[in-house]
Protein backbone atom coordinates (compact mmCIF):
# COMPACT_ATOMS: atom_id res chain seq x y z
CA UNK A 1 0.00 0.00 0.00
CA UNK A 2 1.00 3.57 -0.74
CA UNK A 3 -0.04 5.65 1.90
CA UNK A 4 0.02 9.56 2.10
CA UNK A 5 -0.69 13.08 3.92
CA UNK A 6 -2.42 15.81 1.59
CA UNK A 7 -4.15 18.56 1.53
CA UNK A 8 -7.78 18.94 -0.30
CA UNK A 9 -10.23 21.89 0.19
CA UNK A 10 -8.10 23.69 2.67
CA UNK A 11 -8.05 20.87 4.91
CA UNK A 12 -5.32 18.53 5.96
CA UNK A 13 -5.93 14.67 5.92
CA UNK A 14 -4.07 11.49 4.82
CA UNK A 15 -4.80 7.93 3.12
CA UNK A 16 -3.69 5.61 0.45
CA UNK A 17 -3.91 4.85 -2.79
CA UNK A 18 -6.61 2.71 -4.80
CA UNK A 19 -5.03 -0.09 -6.42
CA UNK A 20 -5.04 1.48 -9.63
CA UNK A 21 -3.00 4.27 -8.71
CA UNK A 22 -5.27 7.03 -9.51
CA UNK A 23 -7.82 7.80 -6.28
CA UNK A 24 -7.18 8.25 -2.69
CA UNK A 25 -8.87 6.69 -0.06
CA UNK A 26 -9.15 9.52 2.73
CA UNK A 27 -9.15 7.72 5.91
CA UNK A 28 -8.59 10.92 8.16
CA UNK A 29 -12.23 11.78 6.76
CA UNK A 30 -13.72 8.55 8.88
CA UNK A 31 -11.05 7.69 11.13
CA UNK A 32 -10.93 9.45 15.07
CA UNK A 33 -6.96 9.35 14.43
CA UNK A 34 -5.83 12.55 13.44
CA UNK A 35 -2.57 12.11 10.95
CA UNK A 36 -0.77 9.44 9.59
CA UNK A 37 1.81 9.27 12.23
CA UNK A 38 -1.06 8.27 14.91
CA UNK A 39 -2.44 5.69 12.32
CA UNK A 40 1.01 4.17 12.00
CA UNK A 41 1.06 4.16 15.75
CA UNK A 42 -2.58 2.50 15.86
CA UNK A 43 -1.20 -0.58 13.59
CA UNK A 44 -3.85 0.56 10.38
CA UNK A 45 -1.11 1.38 8.54
CA UNK A 46 -0.01 -2.00 6.44
CA UNK A 47 -0.22 -3.87 3.12
CA UNK A 48 -4.10 -4.06 3.82
CA UNK A 49 -6.92 -1.71 2.58
CA UNK A 50 -9.13 -0.83 5.95
CA UNK A 51 -11.28 1.26 3.93
CA UNK A 52 -11.68 -0.94 1.02
CA UNK A 53 -10.45 -0.04 -2.87
CA UNK A 54 -13.00 2.81 -3.63
CA UNK A 55 -11.23 6.11 -4.79
CA UNK A 56 -12.97 9.27 -1.93
CA UNK A 57 -10.78 11.77 -3.81
CA UNK A 58 -9.19 12.24 -7.67
CA UNK A 59 -5.31 11.77 -6.72
CA UNK A 60 -4.91 14.61 -8.90
CA UNK A 61 -7.09 16.72 -6.88
CA UNK A 62 -5.17 16.64 -3.46
CA UNK A 63 -2.18 18.84 -2.84
CA UNK A 64 0.90 16.61 -1.10
CA UNK A 65 2.29 17.65 2.23
CA UNK A 66 5.19 15.32 3.58
CA UNK A 67 4.60 12.00 3.82
CA UNK A 68 4.95 12.27 8.00
CA UNK A 69 4.37 15.90 8.16
CA UNK A 70 5.12 16.09 12.19
CA UNK A 71 7.67 13.28 12.86
CA UNK A 72 9.21 13.51 16.64
CA UNK A 73 12.28 12.61 15.04
CA UNK A 74 14.12 12.83 11.69
CA UNK A 75 17.45 11.16 11.62
CA UNK A 76 19.46 11.40 8.86
CA UNK A 77 22.83 9.22 7.95
CA UNK A 78 25.59 11.36 6.30
CA UNK A 79 28.42 9.42 4.14
CA UNK A 80 26.70 6.11 3.90
CA UNK A 81 27.55 4.90 0.32
CA UNK A 82 31.10 4.37 -0.43
CA UNK A 83 31.59 6.41 -3.48
CA UNK A 84 30.11 9.39 -1.75
CA UNK A 85 32.57 9.14 0.39
CA UNK A 86 35.62 8.80 -1.77
CA UNK A 87 34.18 11.83 -3.87
CA UNK A 88 34.27 14.19 -0.86
CA UNK A 89 37.40 12.89 0.87
CA UNK A 90 35.12 11.62 4.11
CA UNK A 91 33.46 8.95 6.03
CA UNK A 92 35.07 5.56 6.52
CA UNK A 93 34.64 5.71 10.10
CA UNK A 94 33.38 2.56 11.88
CA UNK A 95 30.06 4.15 12.59
CA UNK A 96 27.20 6.15 11.13
CA UNK A 97 27.81 9.81 11.15
CA UNK A 98 24.41 11.26 12.23
CA UNK A 99 22.65 14.63 11.85
CA UNK A 100 19.17 15.84 12.61
CA UNK A 101 16.51 17.71 10.36
CA UNK A 102 13.69 19.23 11.44
CA UNK A 103 10.19 18.67 10.03
CA UNK A 104 9.35 22.69 9.51
CA UNK A 105 12.06 22.62 6.87
CA UNK A 106 10.34 19.78 5.09
CA UNK A 107 8.08 20.18 1.84
CA UNK A 108 5.67 18.03 -0.22
CA UNK A 109 5.73 16.66 -3.69
CA UNK A 110 5.04 18.85 -6.24
CA UNK A 111 5.72 21.54 -3.60
CA UNK A 112 8.65 24.75 -4.20
CA UNK A 113 11.84 23.75 -2.85
CA UNK A 114 13.50 27.09 -2.13
CA UNK A 115 17.30 28.26 -3.07
CA UNK A 116 17.87 30.78 -0.09
CA UNK A 117 18.50 34.31 -0.58
CA UNK A 118 21.32 33.86 1.40
CA UNK A 119 23.38 31.48 -0.23
CA UNK A 120 23.66 29.73 -4.00
CA UNK A 121 24.87 26.58 -3.03
CA UNK A 122 21.71 24.89 -2.89
CA UNK A 123 22.55 20.80 -3.95
CA UNK A 124 20.60 17.84 -4.29
CA UNK A 125 20.81 14.65 -1.98
CA UNK A 126 18.36 11.90 -3.45
CA UNK A 127 17.73 9.37 -0.30
CA UNK A 128 15.65 6.35 0.86
CA UNK A 129 13.60 7.20 4.21
CA UNK A 130 12.74 4.57 6.28
CA UNK A 131 9.49 5.48 8.63
CA UNK A 132 9.42 3.59 11.87
CA UNK A 133 6.37 1.78 12.51
CA UNK A 134 6.76 0.01 16.21
CA UNK A 135 8.30 1.83 19.00
CA UNK A 136 11.63 0.13 20.40
CA UNK A 137 15.21 0.97 22.22
CA UNK A 138 18.10 -1.35 21.74
CA UNK A 139 16.65 -3.05 19.33
CA UNK A 140 18.72 -6.01 17.67
CA UNK A 141 19.97 -6.01 14.41
CA UNK A 142 17.71 -9.29 13.44
CA UNK A 143 14.48 -7.52 15.03
CA UNK A 144 14.88 -4.35 13.19
CA UNK A 145 12.87 -4.66 10.05
CA UNK A 146 9.69 -5.48 12.97
CA UNK A 147 9.75 -1.83 13.69
CA UNK A 148 9.78 -0.68 10.01
CA UNK A 149 6.31 0.89 8.65
CA UNK A 150 7.56 1.41 5.21
CA UNK A 151 9.90 3.43 2.67
CA UNK A 152 9.35 6.90 1.27
CA UNK A 153 11.72 9.50 -0.61
CA UNK A 154 13.87 11.99 0.66
CA UNK A 155 15.66 14.99 -1.10
CA UNK A 156 18.10 16.28 1.90
CA UNK A 157 18.37 19.92 0.11
CA UNK A 158 21.89 21.35 2.10
CA UNK A 159 22.82 24.66 1.36
CA UNK A 160 26.63 23.26 1.35
CA UNK A 161 28.19 26.78 2.05
CA UNK A 162 26.69 26.96 5.75
CA UNK A 163 27.00 22.91 6.09
CA UNK A 164 30.42 23.65 6.07
CA UNK A 165 30.98 26.65 7.74
CA UNK A 166 31.49 24.44 11.20
CA UNK A 167 32.59 21.02 11.60
CA UNK A 168 28.35 20.52 12.22
CA UNK A 169 25.83 19.81 9.54
CA UNK A 170 22.94 21.35 11.43
CA UNK A 171 23.05 24.57 9.45
CA UNK A 172 23.49 23.87 6.04
CA UNK A 173 20.20 20.72 5.82
CA UNK A 174 17.44 23.06 7.98
CA UNK A 175 16.82 26.23 5.32
CA UNK A 176 13.19 26.57 4.89
CA UNK A 177 11.66 24.45 2.23
CA UNK A 178 14.81 22.42 1.54
CA UNK A 179 13.63 19.17 2.97
CA UNK A 180 11.11 17.06 0.16
CA UNK A 181 9.35 14.32 1.64
CA UNK A 182 6.98 12.17 -0.50
CA UNK A 183 4.85 11.37 -2.45
CA UNK A 184 3.75 8.84 -0.43
CA UNK A 185 5.34 5.91 1.81
CA UNK A 186 5.14 2.44 0.40
CA UNK A 187 4.50 -0.06 3.23
CA UNK A 188 7.21 -2.66 3.90
CA UNK A 189 5.36 -6.11 2.41
CA UNK A 190 5.22 -4.14 -1.09
CA UNK A 191 9.08 -3.27 -1.26
CA UNK A 192 10.66 -6.49 -1.66
CA UNK A 193 13.58 -7.20 -1.71
CA UNK A 194 15.18 -3.96 -0.13
CA UNK A 195 18.22 -3.99 -1.76
CA UNK A 196 17.13 -3.67 -4.78
CA UNK A 197 15.12 -0.42 -4.09
CA UNK A 198 17.11 2.03 -6.87
CA UNK A 199 17.45 5.99 -6.04
CA UNK A 200 17.83 7.99 -9.30
CA UNK A 201 18.14 11.99 -9.17
CA UNK A 202 17.38 13.99 -12.27
CA UNK A 203 17.96 17.56 -12.53
CA UNK A 204 16.24 19.15 -15.32
CA UNK A 205 15.94 15.83 -16.64
CA UNK A 206 19.88 14.81 -16.50
CA UNK A 207 20.72 11.55 -14.19
CA UNK A 208 23.29 13.02 -11.46
CA UNK A 209 23.14 9.98 -9.29
CA UNK A 210 22.03 6.52 -9.42
CA UNK A 211 22.86 3.51 -6.74
CA UNK A 212 21.04 1.07 -5.28
CA UNK A 213 20.45 0.28 -1.75
CA UNK A 214 22.54 -3.00 -1.51
CA UNK A 215 25.62 -0.21 -1.21
CA UNK A 216 24.75 0.74 1.84
CA UNK A 217 27.77 0.98 3.95
CA UNK A 218 25.39 0.49 6.60
CA UNK A 219 22.63 -0.99 6.05
CA UNK A 220 19.13 -0.27 6.94
CA UNK A 221 18.38 -3.03 10.00
CA UNK A 222 22.42 -1.32 11.36
CA UNK A 223 20.76 1.86 11.42
CA UNK A 224 18.03 0.84 13.32
CA UNK A 225 20.14 -1.21 15.80
CA UNK A 226 22.65 1.98 16.21
CA UNK A 227 19.92 4.51 16.36
CA UNK A 228 18.07 2.32 19.23
CA UNK A 229 21.18 1.95 21.65
CA UNK A 230 21.05 6.22 22.56
CA UNK A 231 17.17 7.01 21.15
CA UNK A 232 13.56 5.45 21.47
CA UNK A 233 12.44 4.99 17.93
CA UNK A 234 8.80 6.02 17.66
CA UNK A 235 5.86 5.12 15.32
CA UNK A 236 6.72 8.35 12.49
CA UNK A 237 10.50 8.75 13.34
CA UNK A 238 11.47 8.81 9.91
CA UNK A 239 15.32 7.80 9.56
CA UNK A 240 17.27 9.23 5.91
CA UNK A 241 19.71 6.98 5.01
CA UNK A 242 22.23 8.46 2.89
CA UNK A 243 23.28 9.97 -0.97
CA UNK A 244 24.84 8.03 -3.37
CA UNK A 245 27.50 9.56 -4.95
CA UNK A 246 27.06 12.28 -7.94
CA UNK A 247 26.30 15.56 -5.42
CA UNK A 248 26.55 18.54 -7.19
CA UNK A 249 29.26 20.37 -4.54
CA UNK A 250 31.34 17.39 -6.01
CA UNK A 251 31.16 18.07 -9.81
CA UNK A 252 33.68 20.06 -11.80
CA UNK A 253 32.34 22.94 -11.85
CA UNK A 254 30.19 22.70 -8.97
CA UNK A 255 26.57 22.00 -9.91
CA UNK A 256 23.93 23.98 -7.80
CA UNK A 257 20.29 24.28 -8.13
CA UNK A 258 18.32 27.58 -9.04
CA UNK A 259 15.21 29.10 -9.77
CA UNK A 260 13.68 27.21 -12.44
CA UNK A 261 15.12 24.09 -11.84
CA UNK A 262 13.27 21.02 -11.37
CA UNK A 263 14.58 18.07 -9.04
CA UNK A 264 13.68 14.82 -9.66
CA UNK A 265 14.16 11.32 -6.98
CA UNK A 266 13.04 8.30 -8.44
CA UNK A 267 13.44 5.44 -6.26
CA UNK A 268 12.09 2.15 -7.55
CA UNK A 269 9.53 0.95 -6.64
CA UNK A 270 7.96 3.70 -4.74
CA UNK A 271 8.05 6.42 -7.35
CA UNK A 272 9.20 9.71 -7.88
CA UNK A 273 9.39 12.65 -5.60
CA UNK A 274 9.40 16.00 -8.15
CA UNK A 275 10.08 19.60 -7.18
CA UNK A 276 10.55 23.14 -8.57
CA UNK A 277 13.15 25.32 -7.21
CA UNK A 278 12.39 28.84 -6.64
CA UNK A 279 14.02 31.83 -4.81
CA UNK A 280 13.15 32.63 -1.13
Amino acid sequence: MRWLTFEQGGAQSYGYLTSDGNGVVNVGGRSDLPDLKAAIAAGIVDGSAPYGDVADLELAAVTYLPTIPNPEKILCVGLNYRAHQEETGRGGEAYPTIFVRFAAAQVGHRQPMVRPRESETLDFEGEIAMIIGKSGRRIKRQDAMDHVAGFGIYNDGSVREYQRQTSQFTAGKNFAGTGPFGPWMMTLDEVGDLDEMEITTRLNGEVMQNAKAGLLVFGFAELIEYTSTFLDLVPGDVIVTGTPAGVGAARTPPVFMDEGDVIEVEVKPIGTLSNPVIKG
